[in-house]
């Protein structure tokens, strides 16, 4: 459907049968889970934006100023005439300082909170009048159609604010060959990619003093209660993020402050005094880590940029071998 002449909007949301199916499988394992995909209902992504500004998120900020310090040399990489994907749009902020130095023909952001989108891309539109957007509204992480039209030669795909770290190794991979069947042979992907650091830096990013990220992590519990009628007491689970330095990777759980029956779709959900939800999982590498991860699924390194302080990398990658 058409919004304004250059912009069209695509939904390929999954079904709410889906949402319910995945929920109860994960809270009937044994370490009980639900994807972080499902954090980002249109109040989950407006915490996620105020989590972006944080003083201790040095995430966002970090990988913004290289966008702006780099973007040059970015767009020599990327090339001329591109049809540009970014994985995971959410206010499409960070793609505003690549826009203007790559001008490609066709933007096509993907991302899983149909409102949050809309809202993201009409308001992109206003300020870059000249772009054709395709808005998709998809599970980026599972499998993917495209509208038909959207072909051409030098397509490259964006995944900024290291999302590839929510991914075990084996997802990644498995996304990161996704992306090279989409982009193509010769095709690129810009990837942002958080590095190991000192844990207090690490732990302090997930556990803000202002607790927005507790609220974040609970908002999935109003969510379950809103969506499939469960019955969680929020105030009756702690917010807990820690560094697992057995597999570099911040960890974000749900703990309960007792033993609890949840109602949740029909179905009753057993929890103990102190079982978690395990929420989310932040991966963290090194610059040759990630290169013999993104080698696994086709993409060869082109170049690497990093901050002075070593916090952060974006890799430019070409598919080969596709």
């Amino acid at each position: 459907m058409t919004n304004l002449p250059l912009i069209h909007f695509h939904d390929f949301h999954p079904a709410l049968s889906d949402f319910r199916a995945d929920i109860l499988a994960g809270l009937k394992a044994e370490q009980k889970f639900i994807s972080p995909k499902y954090f980002y209902d249109p109040q989950g992504s407006m915490l996620f934006d105020r989590i972006c500004e944080l003083p201790e998120y040095y995430l966002t900020r970090t990988e913004i100023a290289m966008l702006m310090q780099c973007g040059d040399q970015i767009a020599a990489s990327i090339g001329s005439d591109t049809i540009l994907f970014e994985l995971g749009s959410g206010s499409s902020t960070k793609i505003r300082l690549l826009l203007d130095a790559i001008r490609p023909k066709c933007y096509i952001p993907m991302d899983i909170s149909k409102n949050h989108l809309f809202q993201s891309v009409n308001l992109l539109a206003k300020d870059y009048p000249w772009l054709e957007i395709h808005a998709i509204c998809v599970d980026y992480a599972g499998s993917w159609n495209l509208p038909p039209g959207l072909r051409g030669k030098n397509r490259i795909a964006f995944f900024p604010g290291s999302s590839i770290g929510n991914l075990s190794s084996e997802e990644a991979v498995s996304l990161l060959r996704r992306v090279a069947r989409l982009v193509g042979n010769d095709g690129g992907l810009l990837i942002g990619v958080d590095l190991i650091k000192d844990i207090g830096v690490l732990e302090a990013a997930y556990n803000d003093q202002q607790k927005v990220t507790e609220a974040f992590n609970k908002n999935l519990l109003l969510r379950l209660n809103r969506e499939l009628g469960a019955s969680f007491q929020v105030d009756r689970f702690q917010h807990r993020a820690f560094y697992n330095r057995d597999l570099d990777r911040i960890e974000m759980h749900l703990a309960s402050e007792g033993e609890q029956v949840i109602s949740i779709a029909g179905e009753l959900i057993h929890f103990k005094a102190g079982e978690t939800i395990h929420t989310e999982n932040s991966h963290k590498y090194s610059i040759a880590g990630f290169q013999r991860l993104a080698l696994r699924a086709g993409f060869h390194p082109v170049k690497v940029w990093t901050d002075p302080d070593d916090l952060f990398s974006i890799h430019f990658l070409q598919a080969q071998g596709v």
